[in-house]
């Protein structure tokens, strides 16, 4: 019977979510399975995944054979690289708390990658919403300045509209007073 790890898709359609199992290579896609690894996310950005390593390693020791999408998954999370070192450790070329140490260091730095990805994620949206406020806040300004412009030009239109109006009336006024100046000089 030959072993694979690979995945079991589970989830709606449009948004997978899978177990990495392994299960015997002529059982359905998701059907029987002899254990259950870990779970991938891919929608999440980073993607998560949750995996046994030490599972992981035990089946890869025994003979179990990755798909492509599963060995890249056992590869970033490190199964792949604590097989390497067991190997190392059953050569005679370091001992199992050197093996550990150095497996150790190798997820601290990952965890660190993936945290400075995360946080570069965050940066970039909290920048992108920044700067979607500040386009927003020049384009209320922009109506807000339009607005302003077209009252002043209808107040300006009311005043003209409303400034011969007076001139009339003054210069009815204006032409009323000399007559009345020359009544008065007649009668005198």
């Amino acid at each position: 019977m030959s072993v694979k790890i690979r995945l079991q898709r589970h989830g709606k359609k449009g948004k997978p979510f899978f177990h990495i199992v392994v299960a015997d290579s002529r059982a359905r896609r998701d059907g029987r399975f002899i254990e259950k690894l870990g779970t991938y996310n891919p929608i999440t950005n980073p993607a998560t995944i949750d995996l046994n390593v030490d599972s992981a390693v035990k089946w890869l020791n025994n003979g179990a054979q990755p798909t492509d999408t599963a060995r890249a998954i056992l590869s970033y999370k490190g199964a792949l690289y604590k097989k390497h070192l067991q190997g190392g450790v059953a050569k005679g070329a370091f001992d199992e708390a050197e093996a550990e140490k150095r497996f150790s260091a190798w997820v601290e730095s990952k965890e660190q990658k993936v945290q400075g990805k995360v946080e570069g994620l965050t940066k970039a949206q909290a920048d992108a919403k920044k700067a979607a406020l500040e386009a927003e806040v020049k384009v209320n300004e922009a109506r807000v300045a339009a607005a302003a412009q077209v009252e002043a030009d209808a107040k300006a239109a009311e005043e003209a509209a409303n400034a011969p109006a007076e001139e009339v009336v003054a210069e009815a006024t204006e032409g009323e007073a000399p007559a009345a100046e020359t009544e008065e000089n007649t009668e005198a």
